[in-house]
């Protein structure tokens, strides 16, 4: 095994282990307040005095993070990677976000109690081994001394209903993964080398309260409430989201996520309350999705460095707190002191013909499309669960449909440098009261390929956005932040298309409940641009073009 981290630690580029000499014990039992017993991997470096990485996850203590136990160990730390309950050898139901906070503070109990423990604990990882950071952040106590959490946030609520639709493809891809834990590897590898057909099936079904059943063969308990509890003041989601008390959070917190990463909105609001409340922490943005290699990669960097100084006392390498990519061509890494970075908002306005530009519209006739949902939309690329689907790709297949518009502007004369968060504002008029909005942000390049930047999708229904008395609705729609150039002789695209299934649900038209929604109604939409009506997209621009042109 020392070879095998040699070689990781090498590709990696990680800092020199501190020792060579690591001892695991497996499958230590931890028993918790309701007499749950969780089990847990111990990896304990051969170095006096070495501080606790603690890693709680419902993904299973073997495969890659058994090397990164073993990585980080040989670089100074204990490490415990315990799993879940309801997981991998831990007692107990697995629910999502229930019992993480208690179960995690006992398992601080139980460190507290090893002959090993030093007092100061740190903790590590992705997606839901940070919502279990932060489950337990805020009453941890001064032994807390320093979280890395990546691709992850403290409230998911507003991620599972982005623009209050539903995230059917994270959602229902994450509890297929969940369940596929506990059939057999062969049968596994047969249905990912079929290419996954029965989630294929289940994402297209309706009612969605099937749908778990169609990809799983069984009834997964989360799917079914998170169908039922959608509404904002459903108050099933107080108690699994900890965002109102991460002002109370006193370890360092780094950050690490994409800009096609599924949680980046609700993470860097993160980011922003912490701010708010005088803490500094650390955020790095990069080229990524949810489970890019290169963000797992940079992830490792980052923490080890984070853990070096905030948990084991070591000097803290000079750098700006915050680092992003800049996507596009001639973009690449930047340093700031801040995020998002001070920037100029410019609009962008829809016009007739197709066509965008900062100019306001005098006048224009809308434009219509017609929506169905027994034909939805697709998404196409975007912030996704599984990396080999998600990111930036070629547009122009769903382009192509009539059910997308387009507004394209004129070839740029200089780059267009944009940093921070994207906001668009559509006028529209719909025969039906239920309905979604989706607009996409692309870069043309001079081959004419469309990729996609950001996006963002609102879901309309009675009362919520009011209409005027000719029946126009202004509907704002928050896009994901992004940082990007958009190069000279390149052209900036906005798409508005009324859904992007399976990524979100689709609306089927008729109000009807989330999971039991089976009536499927079309109708035309209007979108409108002119002087009253001016809908366009809002980007914080750090480089504007003087001109536009060929």
């Amino acid at each position: 095994m020392r070879l095998v981290t040699r070689a990781a630690a090498a590709a990696l580029r990680l800092p020199a282990a501190r020792t060579g000499r690591v001892t695991v014990t497996r499958d230590i039992p931890v028993r918790v307040r309701d007499g749950v017993t969780l089990r847990a991997d111990h990896y304990a470096p051969d170095l006096p005095g070495a501080h606790c990485v603690l890693i709680r996850t419902p993904y299973g203590r073997g495969g890659p993070i058994r090397l990164l136990g073993r990585l980080i160990a040989e670089r100074g730390f204990h490490v415990v990677i315990q799993s879940c309950r309801g997981t991998y050898g831990s007692g107990g139901e697995f629910a999502p976000l229930v019992h993480e906070r208690d179960d995690g503070l006992d398992t601080l109990d139980w460190l507290r109690r090893q002959r090993w423990w030093t007092g100061a604990l740190g903790m590590f990882g992705a997606s839901y081994q940070g919502f279990v950071q932060w489950a337990v952040a805020a009453d941890a106590g001064e032994d807390l001394r320093a979280m890395v959490a990546v691709v992850t946030a403290s409230a998911t609520r507003d991620s599972t209903y982005a623009g209050e639709s539903f995230a059917l493809d994270t959602v229902l891809t994450w509890a297929e993964l969940l369940q596929a834990q506990t059939v057999p590897w062969l049968a596994r590898q047969w249905e990912l080398k079929r290419g996954q057909p029965r989630l294929a099936r289940a994402l297209a079904h309706l009612p969605l309260a099937e749908a778990d059943r169609v990809a799983t063969g069984v009834t997964v308990p989360f799917f079914q409430e998170w169908l039922r509890h959608h509404t904002p003041d459903a108050g099933y989601w107080r108690t699994r989201v900890f965002g109102e008390r991460i002002t109370e959070v006193r370890a360092p917190v780094a950050m690490v996520s994409g800009w096609q990463d599924i949680f980046l909105p609700a993470q860097l609001d993160d980011y922003a309350r912490l701010r708010a409340a005088g803490a500094r922490p650390r955020l790095v943005v990069g080229p990524w999705t949810h489970g890019s290699p290169g963000l797992l990669v940079a992830s490792l960097r980052e923490g080890l460095d984070w853990l070096d100084t905030h948990l084991a006392g070591r000097p803290a390498p000079q750098r700006a707190p915050v680092r992003v990519h800049v996507g596009g061509a001639g973009g690449g890494w930047r340093d700031l002191p801040d995020w998002p970075p001070p920037a100029t908002p410019a609009r962008w306005h829809l016009r007739s013909g197709g066509g965008l530009a900062p100019q306001p519209p005098e006048h224009g006739t809308p434009d219509r499309f017609w929506y169905d949902p027994a034909d939805p939309t697709p998404s196409l690329g975007g912030p996704l669960l599984v990396a080999q689907r998600a990111g930036a790709v070629d547009n122009r297949p769903v382009e192509a449909r009539p059910d997308v518009l387009t507004y394209t502007s004129e070839p740029l004369a200089e780059p267009v440098e944009v940093a921070g968060p994207v906001r668009a504002e559509i006028h529209l008029r719909s025969e039906l009261s239920y309905l979604d909005v989706f607009v996409r942000l692309c870069d043309v390049d001079r081959r004419g390929r469309s990729w996609n930047v950001c996006d963002g999708l609102v879901r309309v229904e009675p009362g919520r956005f009011p209409r005027d008395p000719s029946g126009v609705v202004t509907v704002p729609v928050t896009l994901w932040p992004t940082a990007y150039r958009f190069a000279p002789g390149h052209r900036l695209r906005v798409q508005v298309s009324g859904g992007a299934h399976p990524r979100y649900a689709r609306n089927p038209g008729a109000g009807e409940p989330l999971g039991t929604a089976v009536t499927l109604r079309a109708g035309w939409r209007e979108i409108l641009h002119d002087r009253e009506h001016p809908s366009g997209l809002t980007l914080p621009l750090l480089r504007a073009p003087s001109t536009a042109g060929g």
